[in-house]
């Protein structure tokens, strides 16, 4: 069984073909909410960020939606073996097709681990190919929902390489949409940043930028890598 065991619950991988890795924990452990209610998390694949979420936020009802139907059902199976199994729930769906089933509803925060490979050669591998190939479309899709299904003081967070986050910058404003925060990501202190976290929302707020080192040295983690971790990590 290829099984990944956090703190407060497990996740089995089986049938996913994006495992679990570094860029989904993160995203879990630091994207930010002020007690959200309602949180979708788009592209939920084994369901481990939407997990995480349901353990950090206790009242937040999570819907994790994932386009792949074999993941879909692996998250099923992880979200109904947890403590947290009923407040959050798979859904086997494209992101605007469970927004435009949910006309009514409004979220306090959407978090996504997208796929971020724009236009980019497609892999043999079908899932992965799914899991991890799109184009700008998808953004598209994306911004337009969180405008309309984002609550006013809500926020929708990715994690992305550089080139793709300065995309979703540029569409920003033609969806009445304000960047609020980036974290930048770095391997270690001395090498560029890889990937960022971006947050935005309908509030135009000033810019909040930090940065985020996982390694002091090869395979030993940094502090504030252990601290975001700690709650969530068996090896911390």
């Amino acid at each position: 069984m290829d099984i990944f065991k956090f703190k407060q619950f497990d996740v089995n991988q089986s049938g996913c073909a994006m495992k679990i890795n570094t860029d989904g924990v993160l995203l879990g452990a630091l994207a930010e909410a002020n007690n959200p209610q309602s949180i979708v998390d788009i592209g939920t694949g084994t369901g481990v960020i939407a997990l995480m979420l349901a353990q950090r936020f206790a009242v937040a009802r999570i819907d994790g939606i994932e386009i792949d139907e074999a993941a879909a059902e692996t998250a099923n199976r992880n979200f109904k073996n947890s403590s947290f199994q009923h407040r959050v729930y798979a859904h086997f769906n494209t992101f605007e097709g469970f927004f435009d089933s949910h006309k009514g509803n409004k979220y306090d925060l959407i978090v996504s681990n997208p796929p971020f490979f724009l236009d980019s050669l497609t892999s043999a591998n079908d899932k992965k190919n799914l899991a991890r190939h799109t184009d700008g479309s998808f953004f598209k899709k994306l911004l337009r929902c969180t405008n309309e299904y984002l609550t006013d003081t809500g926020s929708c967070q990715l994690i992305l390489p550089l080139a793709t986050a300065a995309l979703i910058k540029d569409l920003l404003p033609k969806y009445q949409l304000h960047l609020q925060k980036i974290i930048s990501i770095r391997s270690f202190a001395d090498s560029a940043p890889h990937r960022e976290i971006i947050t935005f929302g309908k509030e135009q707020k000033g810019i909040l930028e930090e940065e985020f080192v996982i390694y002091d040295e090869p395979k030993i983690y940094s502090l504030e890598y252990q601290v975001a971790l700690a709650d969530f990590l068996t090896i911390f």
